[in-house]
C-alpha cells in the first residue's frame, strides 16, 4: 500500500520535470531561431552606414537621374518605371544614418546625415519641379495622386521596412535583396517627385501632402533604425572629454524623445482616421439600404466629421434617413458625426446639383467602361462576318463570261471547270476557288506551265481574289 502511494507521488513530479524540459527546449529553439546578436557585424555595419551617408560625385548624379526616372514614371503612371527609380535612389542612406547616429551618440555622424538629407531633399524636389515645369503632360495620374497624403499603412510600411533594412545591414554579409525590397516598399522617391509636381502646377495641397508623406516615412525609418541599434547593443561613441560625452548623450536622448513623441501622436491620429474611414465604409455598405434606392457615391471628412451619401432611385422617407442618422451616432467615436443624405429628386441645395452632374457623369463613365469591351467584341465579330461575306460573294463568280474571256486570251485551253474546294490545316477551314483546265495535247510542258502561271495571275486580277487555285487536268 505504501509503495503504491509513493509511486503516485513520483508520477506528478516526473510530469513536471518533463514539462520543464519541454519548455526549456522550446525556449532554446526560439532563441536560436530569432536571435540575431551573434550574426551581427557591428564594425562593418558602422562603416557601411557612414559610407552610405556620403552625398557627392556619383551619388549626386545617381539621385538626379533617379528623380528624372521616377518623375517620368509618375507622369505616365507606370508602376514599373517608378519601382526602377526607387531601386537606384541613394535617399535611404542619410535617413538610416540619422537613426543610427542618435542610437550610438555620434553627434558628428548625425550632423553629416542631417546636412546630406537636406541637400538630397532639396535637389530631388528641384529636379522634379524642373521636369514637371517643362513637361507637356501635367495630367494627374493615379501614381501621383496616391502620393499626396499619408495613411496608417504608410506608417506601418515605414516601421517594418526600416526594421528589415537595419537587420539586413547588420548581418554579416548584408542581404542585398532585402535592402532593395525595402527601397521599393518604403517609397521615398515618389513623394518628393510629387512635391515637385505640386509646385510646378501651383497645387500647394499636393506639394504639402506629399512632403508630409515623405517626412513620415523618413521619421519612422530613422526611428526603426534607432530602436534596432539599441536592441542590438551597438557600442556608444567614446569621447575623451567626459563633459562632452554627457552633453552628447543628453542631446541624443533629447532628439530621440522629440522624434518619438510626435511620431506616436502622429501614428495614433492616422490610426484613428483610418478607423473612421473603415467604419464609414462599413456603415454605408451594411446599413444604408432601402428597396428601390441605391448608393452611387459617398464621401467622408475626418476633420469635419461630415459624411455625405448620394442616393438615386426610389425616394427614401425622411423617417428612414433619421433612423440612419441615429444609428451612426451610436457607433463608438461617431457621436459628433453629421450624416447628410442627398437624393436624386432633392433640388434644394448646391449638393443636389453635384448629384446631378458629378455622380451621373460618374455613372455614365462607369457604364461606358463596362460596355467598351462588349462593343469592341461586337465590332470584331462584324468585321469577321464582313470578311466571310466577301468570301461568299466572291465565290459566286460569273463563270460563263470568265470562261469565254479565258478562251479568247488563252486559245490552247480545250476545257475549263470551276468549283469551291474546302481546305483545312486542322486548325481552321478555308474555301478556295479552284479552276481545272485541260490544255491542247500539242502544248509542251514548259509552255503549259507558263500559260498556267499567266492564267492564274489573270484570274486573281479579274476576280479580285487573293487566293485561288489553277490545276491542269489530262
Amino acid at each position: 500500500m505504501e509503495n503504491n502511494t509513493a509511486g503516485k507521488a513520483e508520477l506528478p513530479k516526473e510530469l513536471m520535470n518533463n514539462g520543464k524540459s519541454f519548455l526549456k527546449e522550446i525556449r532554446n529553439f526560439l532563441k536560436e531561431l530569432l536571435d540575431i546578436h551573434d550574426d551581427t557585424d557591428r564594425e562593418t555595419t558602422l562603416e557601411t552606414v557612414k559610407r552610405d551617408i556620403s552625398f557627392k560625385g556619383h551619388n549626386a548624379w545617381i539621385l538626379v537621374f533617379s528623380i528624372f526616372v521616377a518623375s517620368i514614371g509618375l507622369n505616365v503612371s507606370s508602376t514599373a518605371v517608378v519601382i526602377g527609380a526607387m531601386l537606384i535612389s541613394p535617399l535611404m542612406g542619410p535617413i538610416v544614418g540619422v537613426g543610427f547616429s542618435v542610437a550610438i551618440n555620434d553627434i558628428d555622424t548625425l550632423k553629416r546625415s542631417l546636412v546630406n538629407l537636406g541637400v538630397m531633399v532639396f535637389l530631388s524636389v528641384l529636379t522634379a519641379y524642373l521636369y514637371f515645369l517643362i513637361s507637356p503632360i501635367k495630367e494627374e495620374t493615379p501614381e501621383l495622386v496616391a502620393r499626396t497624403y499619408p495613411t496608417i499603412l504608410d506608417v506601418l510600411i515605414a516601421i517594418f521596412g526600416g526594421l528589415a533594412l537595419i537587420v539586413a545591414k547588420t548581418k554579416k554579409g548584408a542581404i542585398a535583396s532585402v535592402i532593395m525590397g525595402v527601397a521599393i516598399a518604403t517609397a521615398l522617391m515618389p513623394p518628393l517627385c510629387t512635391v515637385g509636381y505640386g509646385l510646378a502646377i501651383a497645387n500647394w495641397e499636393y506639394a504639402g501632402g506629399a512632403l508630409y508623406l515623405f517626412t513620415i516615412n523618413s521619421i519612422f525609418i530613422a526611428l526603426s533604425t534607432f530602436l534596432m541599434a539599441k536592441l542590438l547593443r551597438f557600442p556608444l561613441v567614446k569621447y575623451a572629454n567626459s563633459k562632452r560625452r554627457r552633453n552628447t548623450a543628453r542631446l541624443a536622448s533629447l532628439v530621440a524623445i522629440l522624434v518619438m513623441i510626435p511620431s506616436i501622436i502622429l501614428f495614433v491620429n492616422l490610426l484613428r482616421e483610418q478607423v473612421f474611414v473603415s467604419k464609414t465604409k462599413e456603415f454605408v455598405h451594411e446599413v444604408i439600404n432601402y428597396p428601390g434606392a441605391e448608393v452611387v457615391k459617398f464621401e467622408q471628412n475626418y476633420k469635419t466629421k461630415i459624411i455625405e451619401v448620394y442616393l438615386i432611385g426610389r425616394q427614401v422617407p425622411q423617417l428612414q434617413v433619421d433612423q440612419w442618422i441615429t444609428e451612426i451616432k451610436q457607433l463608438p467615436d461617431f457621436e459628433d458625426v453629421v450624416l447628410q443624405v442627398y437624393q436624386g429628386s432633392d433640388q434644394s441645395s448646391e449638393m443636389a446639383a453635384r448629384l446631378s452632374t458629378e455622380v451621373r457623369a460618374g455613372i455614365l463613365e462607369d457604364l461606358y467602361v463596362r460596355n467598351q469591351q462588349v462593343v469592341e467584341d461586337k465590332d470584331a465579330r462584324i468585321r469577321l462576318l464582313e470578311q466571310e461575306l466577301v468570301k461568299y460573294r466572291s465565290a459566286g463568280i460569273p463563270f460563263a463570261s470568265i470562261s469565254r474571256e479565258a478562251k479568247i486570251n488563252y486559245s490552247a485551253i480545250e476545257e475549263m471547270s470551276y468549283a469551291n474546294s474546302l481546305v483545312t490545316n486542322f486548325s481552321r477551314i478555308d474555301t478556295v476557288p479552284t479552276f481545272n483546265v485541260r490544255w491542247a495535247s500539242g502544248l509542251s510542258n514548259t509552255a503549259k506551265k507558263a500559260e498556267m502561271n499567266k492564267l492564274e495571275q489573270w484570274l486573281q486580277v479579274r476576280l479580285s481574289l487573293d487566293t485561288l487555285s489553277v490545276k491542269a487536268v489530262n
